[in-house]
């Protein structure tokens, strides 16, 4: 290639930067003023999302206001970029922009499937508030104490003091038993009363045992229901409602469980227990009978010592534990115990 050749090329090449440098610099103000209003509207966006209406929008949840004024600000900065790009008459490149942006969103959506899904069961659960702080709460199986709602899990301390974390997407989507929602809860258990047995008396000494044991509240009353008659005893079931804001439930229910069975025994009621005989011969099951027919041969039964009455009373053990935690996550927590719940 000649020198002349080369000389041409450079020459039209410069030209061309010349051209572009000259366009570049026609634009430079209208760059500025573009600049100028993108910086206007993300300050107006700013000042309008403090404003008292969008803060009473989410005055119960301080995550859902920081979201809304997130939105608002985000919204009105938008508006801006738009009116910046007419100023640059470059409006063409929106369409271009919404198309890429789509497609990034669905690519991302199903990368970021789980985050984003755990992410959005947690802005509707801190609005729903299924649940409260402190709330003792039994979700898929799970059974604890409410610490805290996260953007991305609910966080629970089980009744050993272990923390559990449950996912916010499989919390929405799962049933939600709540134990503290309803401050009564009812207690249960079965006992085998012997075929020989008066049911009715066996009633009267079952109420009246319940309604010894502390914690248990006179209403609704506690009830004794006769629910099967088995083989070898009539299954009876004790049913008392415990107030779970002054007592401990399962302390009351060990505690009836006590009580009953003493005033049974007091009372002779015969409380039978599945027994197996081995017949190796009609000689054996004789002499066997024939010992267990000799009453001097029954062992006496140990005369019972003087129990100790429980305290039942509220316990704080776990709800210490849980508001040392809270205390330690400086409140970062979607729940507020002020807001209304469902």
């Amino acid at each position: 290639m000649s020198t002349a050749a080369v000389t041409v090329n450079l020459e039209s090449v410069l030209a061309r930067l010349a051209v572009k440098a000259e366009r570049f610099l026609a634009l430079l103000p209208l760059f500025v003023v573009a600049a100028l209003v993108v910086w206007i509207a993300w300050m107006v966006g700013g000042w309008v999302s403090r404003r008292a209406f969008f803060a009473r929008a989410g005055r119960h949840h301080p995550f859902l206001q920081d979201l809304v004024r997130s939105s608002v600000r985000w919204a009105v900065t938008a508006i801006g970029i738009l009116v910046a790009l007419e100023i640059l008459g470059a409006t063409k490149l929106v369409g271009a922009a919404l198309g890429t942006a789509g497609v990034l969103g669905v690519a991302l959506g199903f990368a970021f499937k789980d985050i984003l899904e755990n992410y959005l069961a947690g802005i509707l659960l801190s609005l729903r508030q299924p649940f409260g702080p402190r709330d003792l709460v039994e979700i898929d199986g799970n059974e604890g104490v409410v610490v805290a709602l996260t953007s991305r899990a609910t966080i629970l301390m089980t009744l050993d003091g272990n923390h559990l974390r449950i996912p916010n997407a499989k919390v929405f989507s799962n049933v939600i038993l709540n134990y503290t929602r309803n401050p009564l809860r009812r207690l249960q258990f079965d006992i085998g009363i012997g075929m020989q047995e008066d049911l009715g008396h066996v009633r009267e000494i079952g109420i009246k045992a319940l309604a010894s044991v502390p914690g248990v509240v006179d209403t609704p009353p506690p009830r004794v229901r006769m629910i099967a008659l088995g083989d070898w005893a009539v299954q009876a079931r004790f049913l008392a409602w415990v107030d779970q804001r002054t007592h401990e439930f399962l302390l009351v229910q060990s505690e009836a469980i006590r009580i009953v069975k003493e005033a049974m025994d007091d009372a002779g009621v015969d409380m039978p227990y599945p027994t197996y005989q081995i017949r190796p011969g009609v000689e054996a099951a004789q002499t066997s009978a024939a010992v267990r027919a000799d009453p001097a041969d029954e062992p006496s039964k140990p005369r019972r010592a003087e129990a100790m009455s429980m305290d039942t009373r509220k316990t704080t053990d776990i709800l210490d534990q849980v508001d040392a935690d809270h205390e330690e996550r400086g409140g970062q927590d979607l729940l507020n115990p002020n807001a209304p719940t469902e």
